[in-house]
């Protein structure tokens, strides 16, 4: 339905009643001035007829004659109006405007009938001797006491008319100056009472906008003073709560957000309500486009799916672990809960997920490397033992015998001892993490190398592998030198070892803007890509059988790999199975 302004249900209506009262004044104006106008018109016909009748009871009323019809003639071109004089038996003797003989007998005319009586007679009424609408005031006139005649005395409705038409015309113009002024005031008027609602219509458009801060006038009017306050109490009451409520969302968001367990809500039918930004990485989706969603549009993974379903029918919390085959399979904890309001009616459910991929992969290495370090050392005791009771046997007499098992209990000796001192070198890197800072200096790279290489020598010289140094003298970087020479022999011993007789192992040192990097790169077998992942894992050996030949404890590259990130660097490797390997440590830029 159409709307209109307030304004325009009251002006109306306003001029309504104002044209109504005006009609009714005029009309009431008009009748009173014409009944008026007519009353006074019939006593000045009454008197001029009064004043003729004097001079014309001085002719004889017997009988028509010239000079009453002159006479008639004069006094009607004078006074603008008719004159007719009538015998007692109707028969008129004389007229101003038409000729007595030609005129009909009068005896019936009310007029004259009233004034043949003795009064003063008077009509209003239609002239059929001059086809049109008069006014008759009759008087008697006597002759010696008695009445001989009617004096008749006619103005003509025409002028009657033509002189109230002004009358009207002047009624007409107050009426409609009065009706112009009364509109405009009541224009007026009627904005007065409706611009504090149009004030009022403008500020709760605001306070719908939350725009809060603005405050509405009173106005002298009681009620919409009342209406005012009630507004201006509204707004403060609700500029306060959502004050309260964005600072508890902001508050919340930031929780939210700074969490780093994956927080889900979703509602009873399984629509996503709302997730922090570590649920949205986890899932791999946008907060604002699964917001609304549900679970089973935003989010491929049944085992969510069934674990929030199960949340929002269930009572209690709910506990178990999900996997999420993303690029890279990840492990989750799962709690889940139902949802309330602070009516404590269900609304639906929130899931809290927290990453234990690292967790599971640092049990299975746990486990891994127990089980490893179990079967290190299980070999060489298991040797020492057998050989040691082999020697304590009394029926061993071949002295070559037993230094032979001496030899191998020796070899296998040196074998523990390699690997528990690997061991604890990994103990130490692992507890002292973040070495003081006084323990680094700044320092050549050259004499540092030059060193690690005569370390590695003999071993070379044994393999008939040679080894080229291409470091430049002026390398420098912020180490240990003592933790970064350990590393750099492991990786020239490896690649030594896995390197073809007459081969060349090369160790190259590079300096770029934000770090510095030494290279040990070798020609030998080479390492296949299913193995690099895990390469630097403790006991992980790509060759089992080999490495054992070659002397190696497994835990080597580990080592290398915790100096790397002691000097807050890394290690990196290339390598392609028969092209030979290349590893890099990479290390912090010295700051200028």
């Amino acid at each position: 339905m159409a709307r209109r302004r307030l304004i325009w249900k009251f002006f109306p209506w306003y001029l309504l009643l104002l044209a109504a009262a005006l009609g009714a004044v005029a009309y009431s104006l008009s009748q009173a001035l014409h009944t008026f106008y007519l009353a006074h018109l019939h006593q000045e016909l009454l008197a001029r007829a009064a004043l003729i009748a004097e001079t014309i009871e001085q002719f004889p009323l017997a009988e028509a004659q010239p000079a009453l019809s002159a006479r008639t003639a004069d006094l009607a071109r004078r006074g603008d109006f008719r004159v007719t004089v009538v015998r007692q038996d109707g028969v008129v003797l004389a007229d101003s405007h038409e000729d007595p003989a030609t005129m009909n007998n009068h005896a019936d005319r009310p007029e004259v009938i009233e004034a043949l009586e003795g009064g003063n007679g008077y009509a209003y009424r239609f002239s059929h001797t001059l086809q049109a609408p008069m006014m008759y005031a009759a008087v008697p006139l006597r002759k010696d006491g008695n009445i001989a005649g009617i004096l008749r005395v006619a103005l003509p409705a025409s002028e009657i008319q033509h002189a109230l038409a002004g009358f009207y015309l002047e009624a007409a113009l107050i009426s409609l100056l009065v009706a112009t002024l009364t509109g405009v005031l009541s224009w007026l008027h009627v904005r007065r009472i409706v611009r504090p609602l149009e004030v009022i219509r403008g500020a709760a458009e605001r306070f719908a906008r939350g725009e809060f801060k603005d405050r509405l006038p009173l106005s002298t009017s009681e009620e919409l003073a009342a209406v005012a306050e009630a507004l201006n109490l509204m707004a403060r009451l609700l500029d306060e709560r959502i004050e309260v409520i964005v600072r508890q969302r902001n508050e919340q968001e930031a929780v939210l957000s700074s969490m780093v367990e994956s927080v889900l809500a979703v509602d009873n039918d399984g629509r996503i309500i709302s997730l922090n930004e570590a649920a949205a990485q986890l899932l791999s989706v946008e907060p604002v486009q699964v917001e609304g969603k549900t679970l089973q549009a935003a989010v491929r993974n049944t085992s969510l799916q069934r674990l929030i379903a199960d949340a929002l029918h269930s009572a209690l919390p709910i506990e178990r672990e999900l996997v999420l085959h993303t690029p890279e399979e990840q492990v989750l904890q799962a709690h889940g809960a139902v949802l309330r309001d602070a009516a404590g009616n269900h609304i639906g459910a929130v899931v809290v997920l927290n990453d234990i991929t690292r967790l599971r992969r640092l049990e299975g290495i746990r486990r891994d490397f127990v089980a490893n370090v179990s079967h290190e050392l299980k070999t060489p005791v298991t040797a020492i033992k057998g050989f040691v009771e082999t020697l304590l046997d009394p029926n061993q007499k071949a002295p070559e015998d037993a230094r032979k098992f001496l030899e191998i209990i020796s070899k296998q000796t040196n074998r523990l001892d390699a690997i528990l001192s690997d061991l604890l070198t990994l103990s130490r890197l692992e507890q002292e993490a973040e070495v003081p800072p006084d323990m680094f200096q700044m320092a050549l790279l050259k004499p540092l190398i030059s060193e690690a290489l005569q370390v590695c020598a003999a071993a070379a010289a044994a393999r008939d592998v040679y080894v080229e140094d291409l470091v430049p003298d002026d390398l420098m970087a912020r180490i240990n030198p003592q933790l970064l020479e350990q590393a750099i022999i492991n990786l020239v011993d490896n690649a030594i070892k896995y390197s073809e007789p007459q081969s060349t192992v090369t160790i190259r040192g590079e300096s770029a803007p934000e770090e510095v990097r030494v290279v040990v790169e070798d020609h030998g077998c080479g390492i296949s890509s299913e193995h690099v992942p895990r390469l630097f894992e403790r006991f992980y050996r790509v060759d089992k059988g080999r490495s054992r030949r070659a002397g190696g404890t497994g835990l080597g590259l580990s080592i290398v790999k915790h100096i790397a990130q002691v000097h807050g660097g890394s290690v990196r490797v290339r390598s392609r199975t028969g092209e030979g390997s290349t590893f890099t440590i990479i290390l912090p830029a010295p700051k200028t």
